[in-house]
C-alpha cells in the first residue's frame, strides 16, 4: 500500500521560515518524482515544486522560486520543503504527491498525502 504523510504544517509569522516533510512507504522512492501542491479556500490547488526521482532536477513555481527549496533523503524515503521569507499569501494547505516523472500538473500524480496546513500571519 503505497502511503505518503505530511508534517511540519503550522502558524507562523511573515518571514518566518518552516519545513514540511512527506514520509513515503509502498513505493521504489529513488524511482519517483514528488512534488508538492498547495491549495487556499476559494482557489484551485496549484504547483509548488517538484524534484527527479534522483534528486538532480528540481522545478519551482514562480511564486515560491527563491524562497522555496525542495530536497529529498531517499535513504529516509522523505521528501522536504523548506520554505523561508514566507508571506501571507503562503497560507494553504499543502500536499505532497508521487508521479512518475517531473511534472508541474496536478493530473500527473498518482498518490496524495493528506496534507497538512501552513498558515502565515503579517
Amino acid at each position: 500500500q503505497v502511503q505518503l504523510v505530511e508534517s511540519g504544517g503550522g502558524s507562523v509569522q511573515a518571514g518566518d521560515s518552516l519545513r514540511l516533510s512527506c514520509a513515503a512507504s509502498g513505493l521504489t522512492f529513488s524511482a519517483t518524482a514528488m512534488g508538492w501542491f498547495r491549495e487556499s479556500p476559494g482557489k484551485e490547488r496549484e504547483f509548488v515544486a517538484a524534484i527527479t526521482g534522483s534528486g538532480g532536477y528540481t522545478n519551482y513555481a514562480d511564486s515560491v522560486k527563491g524562497r522555496f527549496t525542495i530536497s529529498r533523503d531517499n535513504a529516509k524515503n522523505t521528501v522536504y520543503l523548506q520554505m523561508s521569507s514566507l508571506k501571507p499569501e503562503d497560507t494553504a494547505a499543502y500536499w505532497c504527491a508521487a508521479s512518475r516523472f517531473l511534472s508541474t500538473m496536478k493530473s500527473h500524480y498518482d498518490v496524495w498525502g493528506q496534507g497538512t496546513q501552513v498558515t502565515v500571519s503579517s
